[in-house]
C-alpha cells in the first residue's frame, strides 16, 4: 500500500493527512492501520522511535470511537510528560475534522483539578501518563471502566522507570472486552511479560527486526582514557561544525556538570534531567526546537519527551545501564527518513559492551579515532568559508562601506582572505596546537583508570531473586528507600540470594547510614562496599543433590579492609562476613544469618 487512501481511512482523516502533509504512509502505519481497522483483536507493533507509531494508532482510535458520545473512550498511556503532551497534540491535528472532538492530556506537574474539569466536560480520548492516571482514579476523577480501546505506547520505556504496577493498577479499572494495543521499540521479557497479562492473542507486527536499531542510523566509537572523555567530546563537537546533537549522560549529576562545561567553553548547550523543574524543562527543549541550543545534554529518563527531526548525532558520553536502552538513544537521530550518527565514547573496559549492543541492534560499530587539533583546524576552517558563501548580502552594511574600503584598500584580494580566515582559524589553532592524541593506547587500562572512569560506589545488599527482586524492581526498592532519583541507582546486578548496585561516590555515606541498622521482614539487611572484580568462565554454582549447595565466598579482602567482588553465584547463600554477629542491646548479640545447619 502506498497512499494513504488504500488503507482504509475515511475522507475527514485524509483531508487532515493531506493538511498535515503526509504523502506515503510509513511501514508500521501500513501494517497496523489497516489491522486496526479491520479487527478488534488486541495488537503488539514493534518499531523504532520516530517511524510514525502515533499516527499508527491514533488514526484508527479516531475513525472508531463515536464524537457524539461524551464517554471515555480510548486510553493512551505514555511514559513521560513530554511524550504525553506530543501524542496528545499530533492525535488533535489527526482528527481535526472530527467535530466535536476533545483529546485531554492528564499528567503530573500540571493543575489535576484543571484536568479532572477537561475530562469531565467530556473526553473520548485520555492520554495519560501513568502515575498521575492512578492518581486521578483513586481519587475518583476520571472513569474509564467503560473505554473500547487502551494503548501502551513506548511500552519497554515504562517499564524500565518501574511503571509496572501502575500500569497493572490502572487496567484494572478497564473492562475485559477492550482492545489493547501495545507498542515498543525493543520486546525485553518485561514487555513480553505485559502482554502476556493484559492481552489476549494478539496480533504481531514487526517492522525490522525485533530490538534492532534504525537503518537510517550509522553507529560508530572512540576509545579514549577515562580522564579524557569530555576532551573528546569536544573534539567530535568541533570537527561537525553544524552538529545539532543529543549527549547522553547516565546521571543527574553528569548532565549537568557535563553541560556546565560546555557552556563554559563557549558552546551552545543545556541539561535536560529529572531535577529540572516543569517550567526550566519547558524553556530548555523550546531552545533546543529552536535550534538555540545546539547540544543537549540529557539523562535517558528525560530524553524521552524529545521529538525533533532534525537531531544530527546522537552522542553517547556515557552508555547506559541496560544496554536494551542504547536502541532509544539512537532512535533520536535518523528520523522522518534523514540520516543520523550515532557515536559512543568508550574506555577498554567497556569494550565488550559494543559486541553486545551489535547483536542487540543487528548493525556493526565502525571504530573511529578522535581527529587531531589540524584535522579540526581545516574542517573548521572549510565550514566558515561555505558559510560565508552561502551568506546572502545584507545591503544595511553598505553606508558603513566606504570607511571598511579605506581601511583595507592597501590590501590584496589574497592577503585580505588571510586575514579575514585567520582569526576564526588562529582560535583554533592557538587552542588545539599543543593538544595531545586522545586515542587510547592499546593494552589494558589501569586500577586508576577504572576508578576515574567511575566516579561510582558498587555496594553488596545481602537480598536477590528468592526475595522477590529482578533489577526492576531492586532498583526501585533502593531508590525510594534511599530517597534517590531515578537515575542515581545504577548498574543493578541481582542474583539468586544477593545482588550489587551503584550510586555516585557523593551518596556513600548516605547508603551505609542508611542499612546500618534496617529491617524487611524481620529480617536485618546487610550492605557492604565492594570492588568488582571481572572474572571470566563460568562461575555459576548451581544447588547440588538434597537440596546443597557448592559454597564459595564471593568476596576477598584487597588489604585495604574493603571487599572484591566477583562475578559468580554462590548458590542461593551470602558471604560469611564479620557484620553478620551485629551487637543488639549492650550485652547480647543476634544470631548469624544463613547459618549452615
Amino acid at each position: 500500500m502506498n497512499t494513504f487512501q488504500q488503507l482504509g481511512l475515511e475522507d475527514h482523516l485524509l483531508q487532515a493527512i493531506k493538511d498535515l502533509g503526509f504523502e506515503t504512509p510509513s511501514e508500521v502505519q501500513q501494517k497496523a492501520i489497516p489491522t486496526l481497522l479491520s479487527e478488534e483483536n488486541d495488537l503488539v507493533a514493534l518499531a523504532q522511535t520516530g517511524t510514525g507509531k502515533t499516527a499508527a494508532f491514533g488514526f484508527p482510535m479516531l475513525q472508531k470511537i463515536d464524537v457524539n458520545s461524551r464517554t471515555t473512550q480510548g486510553l493512551i498511556l505514555s511514559p513521560t510528560r513530554e511524550l504525553c503532551l506530543q501524542i496528545t497534540n499530533e492525535i488533535k491535528l489527526y482528527g481535526k475534522y472530527c467535530k466535536g472532538l476533545n483529546v485531554t492530556a492528564i499528567y503530573g506537574g500540571a493543575s489535576i483539578t484543571e484536568q479532572a474539569k477537561n475530562v469531565k466536560r467530556g473526553a473520548q480520548i485520555i492520554v495519560a501518563t501513568p502515575g498521575r492516571m492512578k492518581d486521578m482514579i483513586s481519587r475518583r476523577l476520571v472513569d474509564i471502566s467503560k473505554i473500547d480501546y487502551a494503548v501502551l505506547d513506548e511500552a519497554d520505556e515504562m517499564l524500565n522507570m518501574g511503571f509496572f504496577e501502575d500500569i497493572k493498577s490502572i487496567l484494572s479499572h478497564t473492562p475485559q472486552e477492550k482492545s489493547t494495543w501495545l507498542f515498543s521499540a525493543t520486546m525485553p521479557k518485561e514487555v513480553s511479560i505485559i502482554a502476556k497479562k493484559f492481552m489476549v492473542a494478539p496480533n504481531e507486527i514487526t517492522v525490522g527486526s525485533k530490538n534492532t536499531g534504525s537503518k537510517n542510523v550509522s553507529h560508530e566509537f572512540y576509545l579514549v582514557g577515562s580522564r579524557d572523555r569530555y576532551a573528546a567530546l569536544k573534539r567530535l563537537a568541533d570537527a561537525h561544525p553544524n552538529i545539532f546533537s543529543v549527549i547522553f549522560c547516565r546521571t543527574k549529576r553528569d548532565t549537568q556538570k557535563v553541560a556546565e562545561k560546555l557552556i563554559e567553553d563557549g558552546y551552545s548547550a543545556g541539561a535536560l534531567h529529572g531535577d529540572l523543574s516543569q517550567n526550566q524543562r519547558d524553556i530548555v527543549m523550546k531552545s533546543f526546537r529552536n535550534k538555540q541550543i545546539q547540544m543537549l545534554v540529557a539523562t535517558d529518563v528525560a530524553a524521552r519527551g524529545i521529538d525533533v527531526d532534525d537531531i544530527t548525532h546522537v552522542i553517547n558520553y556515557q552508555l547506559p545501564d541496560e544496554i536494551e536502552t542504547y536502541t532509544h538513544r539512537s532512535g533520536r537521530t535518523g528520523r522522518a527518513g534523514k540520516t543520523g550518527v550515532s557515536m559512543v565514547i568508550i574506555t577498554k573496559s567497556e569494550q565488550r559492551k559494543i559486541k553486545t549492543i551489535e547483536k542487540i541492534i543487528q548493525k556493526g560499530f565502525v571504530k573511529k579515532d578522535i581527529p587531531d587539533g589540524m584535522e579540526i583546524c581545516e574542517v573548521q576552517l572549510k565550514a566558515l568559508a561555505h558559510k560565508i558563501h552561502d551568506t546572502e548580502i545584507n545591503h544595511e552594511i553598505d553606508p558603513y562601506l566606504e570607511e571598511i574600503n579605506l581601511l583595507f584598500e592597501e590590501s590584496s584580494k589574497e592577503e585580505l582572505i588571510k586575514k579575514f580566515f585567520s582569526v576564526e582559524f588562529t582560535r583554533f589553532f592557538n587552542y588545539y596546537k599543543k593538544a595531545k592524541n586522545l586515542n587510547s593506547p592499546s593494552g589494558k587500562d589501569s586500577f586508576l583508570e577504572k576508578n576515574q572512569d567511575d566516579q561510582s560506589a558498587r555496594f553488596f545488599i545481602n537480598i536477590g531473586k528468592k526475595d522477590g527482586y529482578d533489577w526492576m524492581s531492586m532498583k526501585d526498592f533502593l531508590r525510594d528507600a534511599l530517597q534517590l532519583g531515578q537515575d542515581d541507582v545504577f548498574k543493578v546486578d541481582v542474583k539468586d540470594s544477593f545482588s550489587f548496585f551503584n550510586t555516585e561516590t557523593v551518596n556513600m555515606p548516605k547508603v551505609l547510614e542508611f542499612f546500618s541498622d534496617f529491617k524487611q521482614n524481620g529480617r536485618y539487611i546487610n550492605v557492604e562496599i565492594t570492588e568488582k572484580k571481572e572474572r571470566r568462565g563460568n562461575r555459576r554454582f548451581g544447588n547440588q543433590k538434597g537440596g546443597r549447595s557448592r559454597r564459595k565466598d564471593s568476596f576477598r579482602s584487597d588489604g585495604n579492609g574493603r571487599r572484591k567482588e566477583r562475578s559468580r553465584d554462590n548458590g542461593g547463600r551470602s558471604p560469611r562476613r564479620s557484620s553478620d554477629f551485629k551487637p543488639q542491646g549492650n550485652s547480647s548479640s543476634r544470631p548469624r544469618r544463613n547459618r549452615r545447619k
